[in-house]
């Protein structure tokens, strides 16, 4: 299985290098940087494929697919209401046990960001609740409970770097008795865009459950670039993870690629 995924990985990486550029420097290099802005005012799908090896006690592999459109709304002459989704595919094997393999859906997580359209001195904020609704197709995929709380989002705009952190904490509410919800998460993020529109990210993802004492993250580096098909323009990238903490089904490392069709106005 995990040959299976290589030869993927290989073949994402293979297609990335021979697309050409058909667009104007100009409107890559905009959209590199609307990229970098997790509640940019454009319409976006992203598919964020992540391969992860080593995974706990057992040394198992997990492949999740998580499906995450973006859908800016206008509200009001002066703000944008942003949703992001996040679908997750999961397939699994020797994770919760020797031989075991696990495949289906994980939980949907619904972010909702209300952020000013104008940004003044390059200055990005949203506030907004985030949902996370218990759709697993299996125990082991998801946590089977109903979970909600706050979600915010700050990031400065600086020529062609942009750097900034998401943070959000929740609580579950309804569910199974076991398994209860009280976890905080944190993204860090920078990210340079070039005017070909080429980007650089360094981000780490960071995830400290109050309730047990356990903290679980990573830190990734990803090199992406606007390009086309056609006339569809979308984002291509990926690069390697390196996980910590104290997360005993946390993977000794991953690979992350990205694929995101754009759809800007």
């Amino acid at each position: 299985m995990k040959q299976t995924y290589f030869k993927i990985v290989i073949l994402f990486f293979l297609c990335f290098s021979n697309i050409s550029k058909a667009q104007e420097s100009a409107s890559v290099e905009e959209l590199a940087k609307q990229l970098a802005n997790p509640i940019a005012a454009l319409i976006s799908v992203p598919m964020q494929n992540n391969f992860d090896f080593g995974v706990g006690p057992l040394d198992g592999f997990k492949y999740n697919l998580n499906i995450q459109p973006v859908i800016p709304v206008s509200i009001s002459e002066n703000w944008n209401m942003i949703s992001r989704t996040i679908i997750p595919i999961i397939s699994q094997s020797d994770v919760t046990g020797s031989g075991n393999n696990e495949t289906g859906f994980g939980d949907i997580a619904q972010s909702i960001y209300f952020s000013p359209k104008a940004a003044k001195n390059g200055l990005v904020w949203g506030v907004g609740p985030i949902l996370l609704l218990p759709t697993a197709t299996d125990d082991a995929l998801g946590l089977n409970k109903w979970t909600a709380g706050p979600n915010a989002l700050v990031l400065k705009i600086q020529g062609q770097w942009t750097y900034g952190g998401l943070v959000n904490h929740m609580w579950s509410y309804a569910g199974s008795s076991i398994n209860d919800v009280n976890a905080s998460f944190f993204q860090p993020f920078v990210t340079y865009a070039t005017k070909t529109g080429a980007s650089f990210t360094i981000a780490s993802e960071n995830t400290q459950s109050w309730d047990n004492d356990i903290f679980g993250g990573f830190i990734g580096a990803y090199y992406s670039k606007v390009v086309s098909f056609g006339k569809q323009m979308m984002q291509l990238g990926g690069g390697p993870k390196v996980f910590y903490g104290n997360n005993p089904f946390n993977p000794d490392w991953g690979i992350r690629a990205n694929i995101i069709l754009l759809f800007p106005k």
